[in-house]
């Protein structure tokens, strides 16, 4: 079947199905790293699987470990969550950012092929917008990785250049580069960032026609690089590749590109790739460095309101708080620069976008299910944050549009994904190998007993949590102290016997668990919302309950430690009372979210 015919088969289905609700699948902070790919300029194909006997680029389990995502198995997590998406018919997904693990050449490669087979096999049509891991920078700069897996079980590098990296045991290729926006654009143009034919609509913050007197020809020649540039400051312009799309009728779908590339020295040269800022901190910098996106927002939201058009938003950053109503306990307990914190976008973000007439909003970053509403005076703005299949809980969202003012968000959690042990057997090479450095902290073999993608992600938070989140972000004594007791200690450290008989309250109940698995509990709300209690038991969850009160209910007075185990169980509480970000519904006219 030629191209042509496919694509006006494409459009007609697409078109038909418009009349039924609209459904669109967001898959955030994918980090795809092709396991099985290869260099333009090398030969090297990776290290011999002997469960599969084929070569595979890996990287340790170690580095994964000690990562907010793991590099490998997502790989397979990725590939599963597309034929779900197939067999339910979806055939729109937009991927909010960190699409590829730093824009690498040969990840885009391979990233391009699947999109490309999926979207031949299934008809899907993908629309990508850029995280801060693609690109890592405006401009195409050397890199590599110090952490890749070696057919000897020890780490070893893999750089553009030489004289960068630590490692000696290394090759050199130019495709592990970091690409920048003009690579990731040429390799990735048919994802949304040019328009297709069929598309209905398609048109830039840079474009100023308008959609009455769009054509395909107008929107190819706004697509081009060099017509996406914006001052980000005095004398340094660099590329902006937002986009707004009508895939099917009267629904637009915005693509806002979020990265906001801030120059380091004003006093360097524009084209040194190394002079930015990362992007990390997210619409924080869009409000004082990239304005011009509040302005297109702005004339969206009019233009779609006169079409009758409805308007869906997906960047790679939070509009609105993800840490339901935490933060500022968060800052009291643990200080401002930690639990990533930095990353919280501050209030007056959701104000100025609810105010330019934007409603609905899908978001990365986060690596974490939640759902934040906010309203100002008629306005509303309700921001859905999508996990990453690459930690835990990893899942997607469907968006499926009942009405302009009516729509429903399902979470699906991918729990079995096939083949995700399939490199296993290297990891064990890893560990035999790692047991010979005395200057490193092991990680727990157990993992490699996983029997479930679920369980292998929620073993990697459990890693995580011990091996890098307790040392980075909490005060050393308080750990110290808090890692000797049990649930049943916390209890009495507020409690005596007596006034628990009084409340009908079994102490020796509490003894189960340990303080450990509580801040672990509080980790996996951060990250899974709701849908953390189907990991944490029944008994346990009201347990919380309980220490939630009585701690809220006493007075330290001057002992610290109680203040701050008072601040964990307040953090724990919020954290599992957000609004509800499982399956729900979006009330545009009453301006609520509502379970379902």
């Amino acid at each position: 079947m030629n191209k042509r015919i496919f694509s006006c088969l494409i459009f007609i289905s697409t078109f038909l199905s418009a009349q039924q609700p609209v459904q669109i699948a967001f898959l955030s902070d994918v980090h795809f790293q092709d396991l099985y790919g290869s260099f333009s300029d090398h030969d090297f194909k990776g290290i011999m699987n002997p469960k599969t006997e084929k070569p595979t680029i890996m990287r340790t389990m170690d580095s994964q470990l000690h990562s907010t995502r793991i590099f490998n198995e997502n790989y397979f997590a990725f590939l599963k969550a597309l034929d779900d998406i197939a067999a339910k018919g979806i055939k729109i997904v937009a991927m909010p950012g960190d699409f590829s693990d730093d824009g690498q050449a040969y990840n885009l490669r391979g990233l391009h092929r699947i999109l490309e087979q999926y979207h031949q096999k299934y008809g899907i049509n993908f629309y990508l917008t850029t995280g801060n891991h693609d690109p890592v920078g405006p401009l195409l700069n050397d890199s590599g990785k110090d952490d890749f897996l070696g057919q000897n079980g020890k780490p070893f590098g893999i750089y553009s250049r030489e004289n960068i990296g630590k490692s000696i045991d290394k090759i050199i290729t130019k495709d592990i580069a970091e690409s920048g926006y003009l690579e990731i654009l040429n390799e990735l143009k048919d994802f949304g960032f040019y328009p297709k034919k069929e598309d209905l609509f398609w048109s830039t913050p840079f474009d100023h026609g308008t959609f009455k007197n769009y054509t395909y020809k107008k929107g190819l020649e706004t697509a081009e690089y060099s017509k996406r540039m914006y001052e980000v400051a005095e004398g340094f312009s660099v590329p902006d590749l937002s986009y707004v799309v009508e895939p099917v009728k009267d629904v637009w779908v915005v693509a806002i590109d979020g990265n906001t590339y801030i120059p380091k020295n004003i006093n360097e040269n524009p084209n040194n790739a190394s002079n930015y800022k990362g992007a990390s901190i997210g619409y924080n910098n869009v409000l004082t460095n990239k304005q011009h996106l509040i302005q297109w927002v702005r004339k969206l939201a009019d233009e779609a309101k006169k079409n009758k058009k409805t308007l869906i938003a997906f960047t790679h950053y939070p509009m609105i708080d993800f840490n339901d109503g935490a933060t500022n306990e968060i800052k009291n307990l643990l200080g401002e620069k930690k639990w990533q914190l930095e990353r919280v976008p501050q209030e007056e973000v959701a104000k100025v976008f609810a105010e330019a007439g934007l409603q609905i909003h899908f978001a990365g970053h986060m690596h974490s299910n939640d759902t934040g509403i906010r309203k100002f005076g008629e306005n509303v703005l309700v921001n859905v944050q999508v996990p990453s299949l690459a930690a835990y809980l990893p899942a997607y969202k469907i968006l499926t549009i009942q009405s302009p003012d009516r729509m429903e968000v399902q979470t699906e959690v991918v729990n079995e994904v096939p083949r995700f042990d399939e490199l296993f057997p290297l990891y064990e090479k890893e560990f035999d190998a790692l047991q010979h450095d005395t200057t490193r902290i092991l990680w727990n073999k157990d993992i490699l007993k996983t029997k479930s993608y679920h369980d292998f992600m929620l073993f990697h938070l459990k890693e995580l949590v011990r091996l890098r989140m307790i040392p980075d972000d909490w005060p050393k004594e308080f750990i110290q102290k808090g890692s000797k007791l049990n649930g049943e200690d916390l209890l009495l450290l507020i409690q005596n016997n007596d006034q628990l008989k009084e409340k009908g309250i079994r102490s020796e109940t509490f003894k189960k668990w340990s303080f450990d698995d509580l801040l672990l509990d509080l980790y996996k709300f951060q990250a899974a919302d709701e849908l953390a209690k189907r990991d944490i038991p029944k008994e346990r969850l009201e347990q919380y309950q309980i220490l939630v009160k009585l701690y809220q209910e006493n007075d330290p007075k001057e002992n610290l430690f109680i203040k701050q185990l008072q601040s964990v169980f307040k953090i724990l509480s919020l954290l599992s009372h957000g609004d509800p970000a499982d399956h729900f519904e979006i009330d545009l006219k009453r301006k609520e979210i509502i379970k379902l």
